[in-house]
């Protein structure tokens, strides 16, 4: 049997050391209640499950129960904060190979409780919530898009076990009708297709990029350096509930010439 620890668990563990998991959850969305530099915070991470209930979300991939989990978990942390001036940080700690790809999955409407997960994460953010997306692994496809791709700011660890993309290599190359080597080739020479961390961060989405000695193993410089980009981050998030901040880079300005074009037709 794997007993091996994902990242996700990982980092939750050490930035929310000994915190109470928060009962009532499927087993796969982990939450903790922890602070950040005196500042109650609440960390969130989809982590594996041997035992779940749907064998494709098994392994840290988000399903049907990660979704509306995540939605309920985000959703309830939005409303108990309803009244307060100053809302608490949700800090999505990621490391998620895919989404659950399965018969049932979308038989029972895997796109809606997805969509239920990126949809709340939304709400906080435009509530006043900073949202944080701490990448600690992979960030893959539709698991990405409901499970922290929605937060004011993304922060990446510089490592190669760091994965952004919308689909997995295998995948990718049967679709292209390329190996996995070709794949890589090509990929290599069109940022968006790419799949290390550093060509992702030419395209402007990333805040911070850090190099942890070893995400598997953080010193407690790492941990240091981790909790005050944090820091950083939720006091920028404070200024700009938009995403405006992840258009400035050059091979975003496509992304940000259509958008002229069109406020100006409107």
């Amino acid at each position: 049997m794997n007993t091996t620890v994902s990242r996700g668990a990982l980092w939750l563990e050490k930035l929310a050391p000994n915190a109470p998991r928060l009962s009532g959850l499927c087993p796969s969305v982990q939450v903790a209640d922890g602070e950040i530099n005196g500042e109650a915070a609440r960390f969130i991470a989809v982590v594996p499950d041997a035992h779940n209930h749907y064998p494709r979300a098994a392994n840290g991939e988000v399903g049907l129960l990660e979704g509306w989990t995540l939605a309920k978990v985000v959703s309830e942390t939005i409303a108990a904060d309803a009244g307060k001036s100053v809302k608490r940080p949700i800090v999505a700690v990621i490391d998620v190979p895919s989404q659950a790809y399965g018969r049932r999955e979308e038989g029972f409407g895997i796109h809606q409780a997805l969509a239920g997960a990126a949809g709340a994460y939304a709400n906080a953010r435009l509530a006043g919530h900073p949202v944080i997306g701490l990448i600690v692994g992979k960030a893959m496809s539709g698991a990405f898009l409901a499970h922290g791709y929605q937060a004011n700011r993304l922060i990446a660890f510089n490592d190669n076990g760091v994965l952004i993309h919308a689909m997995g290599k295998e995948s990718a190359a049967r679709i292209t009708l390329r190996t996995v080597d070709a794949l890589e080739k090509l990929a290599a020479t069109i940022p968006p297709m790419a799949y290390d961390i550093s060509n992702y961060a030419t395209l402007g989405l990333l805040d911070h990029l850090l190099n942890i000695s070893n995400p598997e193993a953080p010193s407690d410089a790492d941990l240091a350096e981790v909790k005050t980009t944090l820091q950083q981050a939720i006091h920028d998030a404070r200024q700009d509930t938009t995403l405006k901040n992840r258009l400035g880079a050059d091979n975003r300005r496509s992304s940000s010439l259509v958008r002229e074009r069109m406020r100006a037709s409107w």
